[in-house]
């Protein structure tokens, strides 16, 4: 596991709650052509608002040439360093390599990040997709995260939940708090069914979690699963504000710890 920098500084206070969001961004850009339009601006203080103690987000850009020169207030670093507020450290690693640039999940945290890995969960050469796996330190209690952004195709999906659940085993001690975020990419029930096999669970209570499409949400693409908390909340922003800045809505998840 990758070492950390030098720890931020931290609350003062903490509640013994942990709020997690998850959020795909998109790539900070929305509509196509001619008419797209850059949204990181609205998204940095978007992610202010989510007000988490872990944000975990998926397609996020290192670079790209091309948009860089087609917008002119595009950031001069990366997005996941720009859309970090302030006193949060912020954790990239790349999934996809471009033609003008790449991409891929990032973690944004208030806690200090202990260290950091990425494995590569690609299951053909059309999709490149990776996990990120951070341990941050909460309180003294070392609590692990893992972003994901899982695959598109049906089978990719569970051979990919597969995989995490081999990671899992190999880097994650069976009694430390462990969260697994991001968008998963099915609109049913077997990969929450697969996960639960080997004990993370999400809030249950909630009525209609739907993060896709923004626009019209019809279905819960985006999770937060836990194993070793108690899952207490779950919540979606809803509003005109939230489906202009990307095709996928924010999760919000409060945990006991």
């Amino acid at each position: 596991m990758t070492a950390a920098a030098t720890p931020i500084e931290l609350p003062h206070e903490h509640s013994g709650i942990l709020r997690v969001a998850t959020y795909n961004i998109h790539k900070g850009v929305q509509g196509l052509g001619p008419a797209r339009r850059l949204e990181i601006h609205n998204l940095g203080l978007a992610v202010e608002q989510l007000d988490a103690d872990i944000v975990c987000l998926q397609e996020v850009r290192k670079l790209n040439r091309r948009e860089a020169l087609y917008f002119d207030r595009w950031p001069e670093v990366p997005q996941a360093d720009y859309l970090a507020p302030e006193g949060y450290e912020a954790v990239y690693r790349t999934n996809a390599y471009t033609r003008d640039g790449e991409h891929g999940n990032a973690l944004l945290t208030r806690w200090p990040v202990i260290g950091h890995q990425h494995e590569d969960i690609s299951d053909h050469r059309f999709e490149q997709r990776g996990l990120l796996h951070v341990e941050v330190d909460v309180q003294g209690k070392r609590v692990h995260a893992i972003v994901v952004h899982l695959g598109l195709i049906a089978g990719s999906r569970l051979r990919q939940v597969a995989q995490l659940q081999r990671f899992i085993a190999r880097e994650v001690p069976d009694d430390a708090p462990l969260v697994v975020a991001g968008d998963f990419n099915d609109w049913g029930l077997q990969i929450k069914r697969m996960l639960a096999g080997f004990g993370l669970f999400e809030y249950d209570e909630a009525h209609q979690s739907f993060t896709y499409p923004a626009r019209l949400p019809m279905v819960q693409l985006d999770h937060v699963y836990v194993r070793g908390l108690t899952p207490l909340s779950l919540h979606v922003p809803r509003g005109r504000i939230w489906w202009r800045m990307s095709d996928h809505l924010p999760l919000i998840a409060e945990f006991r710890l």
